[in-house]
């Protein structure tokens, strides 16, 4: 690992004001409060994933990206592999996809994270509101039990 770097990053994505989709700052907010004083363990939250981070994720041991899932079942709750996505050629200068960010970390630093996981919610509405859907309340207790059970996990993993 890279001494600048941390063990286990978090990196989050949404944005609060699009009802179901700020449910990955909410997440990160969680985090936060959960493993608050946690050495190795850096939590990032942006409206979007960027290639900024992608110099993050290069530097972390293991990284779990959460989102919203606009192609899932409302309030369901998934976590999933990620490996770098071959299809660099695509990358936007504005929001990249966990892949695309895993690749673009080896590209520019040589590297990226041992483990790579990605979290989704399954949304319901992405309407001008601040607050979310019944189906991603429900799930909110079920999302912040993986997100805990994962990142002491990768931590242990880490250590």
């Amino acid at each position: 690992m890279n001494p600048t770097g941390s063990r286990c990053l978090i990196l989050a994505c949404g944005n609060t004001l699009r009802e179901d989709d700020g449910v990955g700052p909410w997440l990160a907010e969680w985090a936060e409060e959960r493993f608050a004083g946690i050495p190795g363990l850096e939590i990032i939250s942006r409206q979007q994933w960027t290639p900024e981070l992608s110099q993050d994720i290069a530097q972390a041991d293991s990284v779990l990206f959460i989102d919203l899932a606009a192609n899932a079942a409302p309030g369901s709750v998934q976590l999933a592999p990620v490996t770098p996505d071959d299809a660099t050629a695509a990358i936007a200068t504005h929001h990249l996809g966990a892949g695309q960010l895993l690749s673009l970390s080896q590209q520019l630093y040589g590297s990226f994270p041992g483990k790579a996981m990605l979290l989704t919610i399954g949304s319901a509405s992405t309407e001008l509101r601040e607050a979310f859907s019944d189906e991603v309340t429900a799930a909110l207790p079920e999302a912040c039990r993986l997100l805990e059970e994962t990142v002491l996990q990768l931590l242990s993993e880490t250590a």
